[in-house]
Parts: C-alpha cells; sequence; structure tokens
C-alpha cells in the first residue's frame, strides 16, 4: 500500500495556460444560455435536452480549446475537457469532421496534464488531427463504478464513449475515425475502450498502462491502492477481486485480449530502474509491476492472434513524463497512420 501513499501526493500540473488571453484568430463560439440550463446550445444554434450538455468554452491558447461539459453519467456534475485543434477547425462548419484521437491522462493527473507535462502542443504531425483530452477523475479508472452493485455516479466510461463522444461528433467538429492512447491509468483506459466498444476505435496504444491488474497478488493490492486514494473505498470501482472477479475481468486488457486482436497495438513500458531520462539512483516499483503485467499482455496477444502489435520495453526506465513524451512520439506513425494521416 505505499504506492498509495506515493500517489497520493497529487502531481501539480502547469495551470498558466487556463489564464491567457483569447487568441484573436480563434473561432467564434456560442454558448450556452445561462437561464436555461437545462438546454444544449450547439455552435450552430440548436437546443435540446441531451445525456451532456457544453456550459461554457475557453480558449486557453493557440489550437486550444476548454469545454466544460455537464454530464449525467456524472451525476450532473461539470467537468472539462481540452480539445487540441487542428488548423482550419471550426466547429460550426458542418461540412467538417476531423480524423480524432483521444489522449487519456494518468492516474493523479487530469486533462491538462499532456499539455502541461509534454510539447503535445508543439507536435506538427498532430495539426491534422482533432485531439481530444478529456477529464477522467484522480483516480477513476475510466470505468463505471460498481459502487456496491448501484453502479450511477460517477460513470467515466459511459461519459466517454457515449456522452462526449456523441457531442463532440455533432457540435465541435470530431469524426468517426478515431484512435486512443494513454499513460499508466490512461493506459489501461486506451486498452479497456478499444476492447470494450469494438469498432470504436482503429488503434490503440498504452505508455506504462496497467495491462494486466489480476496478475498476482502485488498487482491486485497495488491498483487497490490506487483505486484508494483522496480516502476513497476501493471496492467502489470494481467491487473485491474475489467477490466480483467478473467485473475485474472485464476490466484488465489481459482477459479482453481477443478483442484486441485486430487492432494496431503499441504497448511501452520501462522496468522500473533508473534509465536515461532518470536522475541517477531513481526506481519505480509501480513501473516495474506495469513492466510485468505488458509483457504478459503482449504475450497473451500473441496467443490469440494478434497481427499488428508493437512492443517497445525498452529496459531501465521509471514512471515518468519523459518516457511518455517520448513513447507518445514513437507510436504517432502506428496511430496516425491508422487514421489515414501523415505523421
Amino acid at each position: 500500500m505505499t504506492t498509495a501513499v506515493t500517489f497520493r501526493a497529487r502531481v501539480r500540473l502547469v495551470l498558466a495556460v487556463l489564464i491567457l488571453a483569447l487568441v484573436p484568430t480563434a473561432p467564434t463560439f456560442v454558448a450556452p444560455t445561462p437561464a436555461d440550463a437545462a438546454d444544449t446550445r450547439s455552435p450552430h444554434g440548436e437546443t435540446g435536452r441531451r445525456g451532456a450538455e457544453v456550459v461554457a468554452v475557453t480558449q486557453v491558447a493557440e489550437r486550444q480549446v476548454d469545454l466544460s461539459v455537464r454530464s449525467t453519467a456524472l451525476g450532473g456534475r461539470t467537468v472539462k475537457v481540452r480539445l487540441l485543434t487542428p488548423d482550419g477547425w471550426n466547429p460550426a462548419d458542418r461540412s467538417r469532421h476531423w480524423p480524432t484521437f483521444w489522449l487519456l491522462h494518468g492516474c493523479c493527473g487530469d486533462y491538462t496534464s499532456w499539455t502541461a507535462m509534454t510539447d503535445v502542443a508543439e507536435t506538427d504531425s498532430l495539426r491534422d488531427v482533432l485531439v481530444v483530452m478529456p477529464e477522467a477523475g484522480w483516480n477513476g479508472w475510466y470505468s463505471d463504478w460498481w459502487n456496491y452493485g448501484e453502479g450511477g455516479d460517477p460513470a467515466w466510461e459511459t461519459f466517454h464513449t457515449v456522452e462526449l463522444r456523441h457531442l463532440l461528433e455533432r457540435d465541435w467538429g470530431a469524426g468517426p475515425n478515431r484512435v486512443v492512447a494513454g499513460l499508466s491509468m490512461g493506459g489501461q483506459g486506451a486498452l479497456l475502450y478499444a476492447a470494450r466498444h469494438p469498432g470504436m476505435f482503429k488503434a490503440t496504444a498504452a505508455y506504462s498502462g496497467s495491462a494486466h491488474p489480476l496478475l498476482n497478488d502485488e498487482s491486485v493490492n497495488r491498483i487497490l491502492g490506487l483505486f484508494a486514494g483522496q480516502g476513497n473505498d476501493p471496492l467502489r470501482q470494481w467491487g473485491d477481486p474475489v467477490a466480483q472477479r467478473r467485473i475485474w475481468q472485464a476490466h484488465d486488457p489481459f482477459h479482453l485480449a481477443k478483442r484486441l486482436k485486430s487492432l494496431p497495438v503499441y504497448l511501452s513500458c520501462g522496468d522500473g530502474t533508473a534509465g536515461p531520462l532518470d536522475t541517477p539512483g531513481a526506481s519505480s516499483a509501480l513501473e516495474a509491476d506495469f513492466n510485468r503485467q505488458n509483457h504478459a499482455l503482449a504475450a497473451e496477444l500473441k496467443r490469440v492472434g494478434a497481427k499488428h502489435l508493437t512492443t517497445h520495453f525498452y529496459g531501465a526506465g521509471t514512471h515518468t513524463w519523459r518516457y511518455w513524451e517520448r513513447e507518445l512520439h514513437a507510436s504517432l506513425p502506428m496511430l496516425l497512420g491508422a487514421l489515414g494521416v501523415k505523421s
């Protein structure tokens, strides 16, 4: 459980981008009417009751737009979604729908993590796709929580794959061609979404992802420790790993390998020892555990006949952003190729 204590020290992300002035060349948005919160007002002037609605739009930097989305799946709460927009993007133009790259954050981060901690916003090969970076909770684990059999809030998977997807494709220029990638918790989310929603994503990539949480007792106890972050009862997410074994297996990429075998899949991980991008003497038991999990998933994918698996198990390296930024760039040719976009 010591890993859980470590992870409770939440990553302090750079928030300065949130107060940047409006970019003069940004597209013009029509915001919802505050007096009628039950209505959703799209950029096209339409209104209506929906499962999710955009209640505010903020341009935080060039090509970076934050949507404040009120979600039924999240109990009516409002959460943020950051869009990194392509050149020429105009959500009021119904004739153009962009290839869409979902980029998921990890535990203890949020929707700003990728733009704050990496050069994703300066990556030229992403100027022809719409990058979607949604809030997923400090330790939401890209799941509709079990909540002792009651379900309900939070239902992150439903929010992302149903509510937000429809909202973005209806009103914000997202197209039906999608890929998904993520780090750590988000790496597990990328694999789960690709496996649990056949046809939704054309490729998936996981960087230091939790790829087989049921690998052994150490892996189970570690993820339970992460579930317990911020004083949460760890049984709320998926229940007890024995009593609710089927729920755990339904959220374990290893047990969903057959559903991934036809997709391009990119898996990368270090072994937890100090690598070239670490300070001397650094180590990470979490990365070492996830490394074993990723090796197990890769072996299972090969066993079930996966034809498009790429692995980069690079040896020395810990659970840190410099590796994830590097792996994002390494996986972009595969991901963008699946979208038909030049990398």
